[in-house]
């Protein structure tokens, strides 16, 4: 790709090139959660971790991942000792951070992507994350993907989500406040993209976004009138949808607000 990438942290400002900016103080992001002796302990995500397990996560990688990122650090010191149960969150603004059995459910659809078929590489390319929350998801993302670009629409769970990123200085991770809607250009091709909010349809943008090899999970709306998790693979040949289970997520929106 030419022209240099962003690093972190960045915002996105619709129709021009994102740049480094400051914390805005219209919106102050609330401070990170600081370990307590007990949510501190490895044992706790190891328990997490082995109920992954047994709920049917096989992928070594992500369950590796999922027992190193510490998700009590993502939500309200309130909720801190909920941290490792399955179960979601609310983080403000009316959004909440996912189960983490679906969140490594997602991402171990993620990869099984036919870019990473027999081929000896254990990680995912770059990958769209639409809706970075309170960014617990794309730290598990930076375990297993090369990159990872991450578009929020609100402001302040942009900035919620750079407060909560910013004392592990992932390199490879790179913020956006922007329109998911409309993907990130500028980052694709992708090796996949994964949506943590559901729409009517997988829109055409991320589609025009993926690479030959890559793969979308992403919840869109169902025949029921609910929501489905559909995997979208990319070929030569055009693409090819599944539908698997019901979930529940926030609904797609565009604009930024």
């Amino acid at each position: 790709m030419a022209g240099q990438r962003p690093g972190f942290p960045v915002r996105l400002t619709t129709g021009a090139p994102p740049t480094v900016r400051g914390r805005t103080s219209a919106t102050p992001a609330k401070p990170v959660v600081h370990a307590t002796p007990s949510m501190a302990s490895d044992a706790v995500r190891t328990r997490m971790v082995q109920r992954l397990a047994a709920q049917g996560i096989t992928d070594a990688r992500v369950l590796r991942a999922m027992g190193t990122v510490e998700r009590h650090m993502f939500v309200d010191s309130a909720l801190v000792n909920q941290a490792y149960e399955d179960t979601s969150l609310p983080i403000g603004l009316g959004q909440t951070i996912s189960k983490p059995n679906v969140v490594a459910r997602m991402i171990e659809l993620l990869l099984g992507a036919p870019s990473l078929a027999n081929k000896p590489a254990d990680r995912l390319g770059r990958v769209l994350e639409i809706g970075t929350g309170c960014g617990y998801q794309a730290a598990v993302l930076s375990h297993v993907a090369t990159e990872v670009y991450s578009i929020e629409r609100l402001r302040g769970l942009h900035e919620r989500a750079r407060a909560n990123l910013r004392p592990f200085r992932f390199a490879t991770v790179h913020l956006l406040l922007g329109d998911g809607m409309v993907g990130y250009a500028k980052g694709a091709p992708y090796a996949g993209i994964i949506a943590a909010a559901g729409g009517e349809a997988v829109p055409e943008a991320w589609i025009a976004q993926l690479a030959v090899g890559g793969r979308i999970v992403a919840p869109t709306q169902s025949s029921t009138g609910g929501q489905a998790l559909v995997v979208i693979d990319k070929t030569a040949r055009g693409t090819e949808r599944r539908v698997l289970e019901a979930v529940h997520f926030v609904p797609l929106k565009s604009g930024i607000a």
